[in-house]
C-alpha cells in the first residue's frame, strides 16, 4: 500500500502521460481531484484516445486518498463533451461496435468509481457527453449549456447507457421524448425535469462546484463510498432488496471503525480526523 504523497504523485504521473486529460488536486488536502477533458479541436468528442486516457486516470484516482472527483471540460473546448467521435462510428461495422461496447466502458468506470463524481457541465453535453454526465453522481451546469441525446438524427440511438440512465433520472415519458426526437434542452429546462441538479450563471459555476465538492470531501471516505453505493442501488433493486443492502452497508461501516472517530469528534466538539480510504482494510 502506498502512502498519501506517493499515490498523489502517481495520479500526476499518469496524467502527465495523457494528451487529452488533465488532473488538478486541491491544495493542501488533496481530497478533491478535478479531471479535465481537453480535446479542443473536437469539442471533447469521445474518441478512443480520450476514453482510454480518462479510464487510466480514473483508475489511478480510485486507488488514491482523493475523496471527491470533479469531471469537466477544458475552457478552450467550448463543451463538456460534444458527443461521440462520429468519424470513428462511421468506420465501424456491427462486429467492431460489439467489441467497442464491451464493458467496462468509460461510462461504467465513472459510474462505478468509489468516490462521488460531480459533473461540472461547462458547455454542451450531447450524445455520449450527456451519457457521461448521467454516469456522474451530481450534475451542475452552466446556464448556457445544452444537453440531449441527438443520436436519432444520425440513424442511431444512445449506446452509452442513455436509454437506461435517462429514464431513471427523468421518467420514461420524458426520456422517450428526448431520445426519439433528438431534442436538445437548455440547462434550465434540463433542471426542470431532473436531468441537471443545479444551474448556475457562468461566473457562479466554480463556486457552486467547489462548495459541493468541499462539503462532500470533509466526510469519511468509506462513509462516502458506502452511501454512494446505497443510493445508486435504489434505482437498481426493489425496495425490500435495497433496504437489506442499505442495512448491510450500514453494519459494515461499524467494522471500518470510522464511526467511532465521527461520534467521538461530535461528543468532544472537534473536527474528525478521518483516515484515507487507502489506509483502511476492506470492511
Amino acid at each position: 500500500m502506498t502512502d498519501g504523497p506517493t499515490d498523489l504523485e502517481a495520479i500526476e504521473s499518469v496524467a502527465d502521460d495523457c494528451e487529452t486529460v488533465e488532473v488538478a488536486l486541491d491544495d493542501p488536502a488533496a481530497t478533491v481531484a478535478t479531471v479535465t477533458l481537453s480535446r479542443p479541436d473536437a469539442r471533447n468528442a469521445l474518441d478512443a484516445q480520450l476514453r482510454r486516457e480518462l479510464t487510466r486516470v480514473l483508475e489511478r484516482v480510485e486507488k488514491s486518498r482523493v475523496r471527491v472527483v470533479v469531471l469537466t471540460g477544458s475552457p478552450d473546448s467550448n463543451a463538456f463533451v460534444a458527443g461521440a467521435d462520429v468519424t470513428e462510428l462511421r468506420e465501424r461495422n456491427a462486429l467492431a461496435q460489439r467489441e467497442a461496447s464491451k464493458r467496462p466502458r468509460v461510462y461504467e468506470v465513472v459510474d462505478d468509481l468509489r468516490q462521488p463524481v460531480i459533473a461540472r457541465i461547462n458547455g454542451h453535453a450531447l450524445g455520449g457527453g450527456c451519457e457521461l454526465a448521467m454516469a456522474c453522481d451530481v450534475r451542475i451546469a452552466d446556464e448556457r449549456a445544452k444537453l440531449g441525446q441527438p443520436e436519432i438524427s444520425l440513424g442511431l440511438m444512445p449506446g452509452g447507457g442513455g436509454t437506461q440512465r435517462l429514464p431513471r433520472l427523468v421518467g420514461e415519458g420524458q426520456a422517450m421524448r428526448l431520445i426519439l426526437s433528438g431534442e436538445l434542452l437548455e440547462a434550465a429546462a434540463a433542471a426542470e425535469i431532473g436531468l441537471v441538479d443545479v444551474v448556475c450563471e457562468p461566473d457562479e459555476l466554480d463556486r457552486e462546484v467547489s462548495t459541493l465538492a468541499s462539503s462532500m470531501a470533509q466526510h469519511s471516505p468509506v462513509a462516502l463510498e458506502f452511501a454512494k453505493r446505497a443510493v445508486a442501488a435504489s434505482a437498481r433493486m426493489d425496495l425490500e432488496a435495497g433496504i437489506e443492502y442499505e442495512a448491510e452497508l450500514f453494519a459494515q461501516l461499524f467494522a471500518a471503525g470510522e464511526k467511532n472517530e465521527g461520534i467521538d469528534a461530535f461528543l468532544e466538539d472537534r473536527d474528525p480526523e478521518w483516515r484515507a480510504r487507502t489506509d483502511l482494510e476492506e470492511p
